[in-house]
């Protein structure tokens, strides 16, 4: 339902000109009169969807709320600036909830210097529904986009992958000083987070650039807790790390003299492993442990759908 919903209206508003990057990438891009841009985002979370609100604490759900949209700055490579954050509370409780929500994104929004600027709280019978709107400004540099990719560059992400639901799709920090990081030293141009598992997401990068993808299996950062997720499930660890999504890590390609310069790079202060690269032929692809060249599964979490 999604990508055939942002399709949709990709196709039906109209152009503007201070609109330097809209619907289809992780945050729009305003010019506002001088060398940066404004960075816009926003992001909708809802109980029994984006996270269980009777055994999470409301502070981690505040936090999460907050967190996911300034990962969509940071897949821009933008510093945040402001946040307005609208509520949908349950009827019972709802100053205590509302309360616990934003005491869960203070201290993230104090690391980032972002202010909560204002916002909206209603109340009604049904569950929590959470909306976030992040602004940011760009770097000097530029932005980062999906779409400025090519055949031969490399595929890089930051940190481990799978098994988030054992806790850190609530509590996990968006990589912002890591995205502005790698766009001031070595000038990176092309990027994302990874929110929907890295399959999923390198297979948008690949189709905005006009490229497809190929994934080293035995190169592919497993997290501890998609080891742990596996003994629960009967599924490999490797199937979480490819397929689970909000990892919420930085997935980025560069041309391979850049790749060997960030991964040389002692300085970085963060991992970061090369997992693939962009390549002529459409779809996506993997090279397995034996070496030889498949299509991979492309998968991972729509809304709308049913996946597995």
């Amino acid at each position: 339902m999604e990508r055939e919903f942002v399709q949709w209206l990709m196709s039906r508003v109209p152009a503007s000109p201070s609109l330097r990057q809209g619907i289809g990438d992780d945050a729009a891009v305003l010019d506002f009169g001088d060398s940066r841009q404004l960075v816009v985002t926003t992001d909708l979370l809802a109980d029994g969807v984006h996270f269980d609100a009777s055994s999470t604490a409301w502070t981690r759900i505040g936090h999460k709320a907050l967190a996911v949209n300034l990962s969509d700055l940071a897949a821009m490579a933008a510093r945040p600036l402001a946040a307005f954050v609208s509520i949908l509370l349950p009827n019972d409780h709802a100053l205590e909830i509302a309360q616990r929500l934003v005491l869960g994104m203070q201290p993230l929004a104090t690391r980032f210097q972002t202010t909560i600027a204002g916002g909206d709280t209603n109340c009604w019978h049904g569950k929590l529904v959470i909306n976030v709107t992040a602004i940011g400004t760009s770097l000097a540099e530029g932005v980062l986009k999906r779409s400025t990719g090519g055949p031969g560059d490399i595929v890089l992400v930051t940190g481990s992958l799978g098994g988030s639901i054992l806790g850190k799709h609530l509590d996990f920090v968006p990589r912002v000083d890591e995205a502005i990081k790698l766009v001031q030293r070595h000038n990176v141009t092309t990027g994302m987070d990874t929110t929907d598992g890295i399959v999923l997401d390198l297979n948008r990068m690949a189709t905005a650039s006009g490229c497809g993808a190929v994934l080293r299996l035995s190169d592919i950062p497993i997290a501890d807790s998609a080891v742990t997720r596996s003994a629960e499930s009967g599924r490999i660890p490797l199937e979480h790390a490819l397929y689970d999504g909000e990892d919420f890590e930085l997935l980025v390609a560069v041309p391979p003299e850049v790749a060997r310069t960030i991964l040389a790079d002692e300085e970085l202060g963060f991992p970061i492993a090369a997992v693939g690269e962009l390549v002529i032929d459409q779809g996506m692809w993997q090279i397995s442990v034996d070496g030889c060249r498949r299509p991979l599964d492309i998968r991972g979490y729509v809304h709308g759908e049913l996946t597995e």
